[in-house]
């Protein structure tokens, strides 16, 4: 059974999922903070809970999938891909308070989290969005667990230091409140809970943050403070009803952030922790990178690689606990649509499996029901047809499917085509980029084999045109018939002809060349 269909069924038996109703549908969470650009890590569980959200559907349970925006968070850096000194100076707020780094957003939060509400939607997830700080924390349905939290420290306390072994001193509340002179509430430090107010100083200086020294008391309702993490966690799992909530292994750990909101869920708010699914991290080139750093490594900059279906199906494809490792400048993308086209193969098959229920659930919501699985060219050959000015890419494609293509397969070769532009000119590597040779390679010298080879190549180009089946067929005979070695063979006509140790399949490679050229080309080696 396919992964998200297995946690599907798992779910289905729940307690939650067996009582859900229209009117009390079964709550699915996942947030993300919006510091700056988001990784494509964070598509995870975008990922995850909405394929989850859909397939209940599928199965007559009523759900809402939520999304947080978390803009209450502390904006703690500044990425290195903006203004330092434009947005030093607003360290230590929290992310609402922040300037949008371009007009037209309310706030920093707000622009970051619109450029992820969009990759959401290139790969069909919709959750339903709310903010932080707005729908929560000033809405006040914060408040009755702030209370909690606040009259039960010293037991959250004592969860902290029994589950993590994480000692707060004593007195240590686990709120911070937001300065009201400065406006920060990464610099407070707050006291003595007195029922309705706490007691705060302006005194924390983490990294280039500043404290402005000011001190006095706050009620923390209504947005006026913020939980800390583990204990926030836990408290919005109670605000907003959760029931399925999954999260990165790396909170799901013995005595890790998921154990210690477990507890402070079940001993502090009386509420039992949402169903979990611990799930793997996303790397982009083996490298749990972030996106201020690493070149491709954001979510966006992720999902223009792919069209919708094949970006949904990289989100979908492995495992819950497997990890997802995509390198841009490598080979990962071509690899990832052979997969896809390998899995739709197998749906013209009419084969049933794991691989083809993968495929099914790659494709938007909205198509899935009739998905159909037209041929597709392999995105290698794209990718070097779409650099060779002679050739038709609709005519080549044609030849290699061996029919002429479909209105809908055009239109599908044609999106290829665009991808594969634009990833040879964003990312890929050289040995991607094809150009061909009108001169013999320089400091080249084709031994005696090679030159038999190609003297032998050159008389069956002589006989007539061929297809790629025929070459390659013709390329395998000459192998025991000079003979030479596959690495020596090959070799020698990819330098006459791009002057590199490697390229594209060879049979169909030369089937593509125009035959004047070919012949040209060959008559050189003596």
């Amino acid at each position: 059974m396919f992964w998200a269909d297995r946690i599907a069924k798992e779910i289905q038996e729940t307690k939650a999922a067996k009582e859900a109703t229209a009117e009390k549908p079964l709550i699915i969470r996942d947030e993300k903070t919006l510091s700056g650009r988001v990784h494509i890590g964070s598509m995870r569980g975008v990922a995850i809970h909405g394929l989850e959200s859909e397939l209940l559907a599928s199965y007559g349970i009523p759900n809402t999938y939520f999304y947080e925006l978390n803009d209450f968070d502390d904006f703690d850096t500044v990425p290195g891909y903006l203004d330092q000194e434009k947005f030093k100076e607003h360290l230590g707020k929290p992310l609402h308070k922040v300037p949008s780094p371009e007009a037209g957003f309310d706030n920093y939060a707000e622009y970051f989290g619109a450029e992820f509400i969009a990759v959401h939607q290139k790969a069909g997830f919709t959750p339903v969005y709310y903010r932080t700080h707005k729908d929560l924390y000033a809405a006040g349905k914060m408040d009755e667990c702030i209370r909690l939290a606040l009259t039960k420290a010293a037991d959250v306390r004592r969860i902290y230091k029994e589950v993590s072994g994480s000692v707060k001193a004593e007195g240590w509340l686990p709120v911070t409140v937001i300065c009201e002179s400065c406006g920060k509430i990464r610099t407070t430090s707050t006291s003595d809970f007195d029922g309705e107010t706490v007691a705060y100083a302006c005194n924390q200086n983490p990294d280039d943050t500043r404290s402005c020294g000011h001190t006095g008391r706050i009620a923390p309702w209504k947005g006026n403070a913020k939980l800390h993490w583990k204990v926030d966690w836990a408290a919005k799992w109670v605000a907003m009803q959760v029931k399925v909530e999954g999260g990165g292994k790396d909170h799901s750990t013995k005595g890790g952030s998921r154990d210690v909101a477990n507890h402070i869920a079940r001993e502090i708010f009386n509420y039992e922790p949402p169903f979990d699914i611990p799930y793997e991290f996303f790397l982009v080139g083996g490298k749990k990178m972030s996106s201020s750093k690493g070149r491709g490594s954001s979510a966006h900059d992720m999902s223009e690689l792919f069209p919708p279906a094949l970006f949904r199906f990289l989100l979908v494809s492995k495992e819950y606990g497997q990890q997802i490792d995509v390198d841009p400048e490598g080979d990962s993308v071509p690899r990832l649509y052979d997969a896809y086209d390998d899995c739709a193969e197998k749906v013209r098959q009419g084969i049933a499996d794991d691989f083809t229920r993968m495929f099914e659930l790659s494709q938007l919501p909205e198509n899935q029901a009739d998905a159909g699985a037209p041929w597709q060219m392999r995105f290698s050959q794209v990718a070097f047809i779409v650099q060779m000015p002679h050739l038709v890419l609709a005519t080549e494609a044609a030849a290699v499917k061996g029919a002429p293509l479909t209105e809908e397969e055009l239109t599908l070769l044609e999106e290829r085509a665009r991808y594969a532009k634009f990833w040879l000119g964003a990312y890929a590597p050289e040995r991607y980029k094809y150009e061909l040779q009108n001169t013999l390679p320089e400091g080249f010298e084709f031994t005696d084999a090679q030159k038999k080879a190609i003297s032998l190549l050159r008389a069956f180009v002589e006989a007539g045109t061929h297809t790629g089946d025929e070459f390659h067929a013709r390329l395998h005979e000459l192998k025991s018939e000079v003979p030479i070695e596959p690495k020596e063979l090959f070799t020698a006509i990819y330098r006459l002809f791009l002057n590199r140790d490697s390229g594209p399949k060879a049979g169909w490679f030369l089937s593509v060349l125009p035959q004047d050229f070919l012949l040209a080309r060959l008559s050189e080696v003596q």
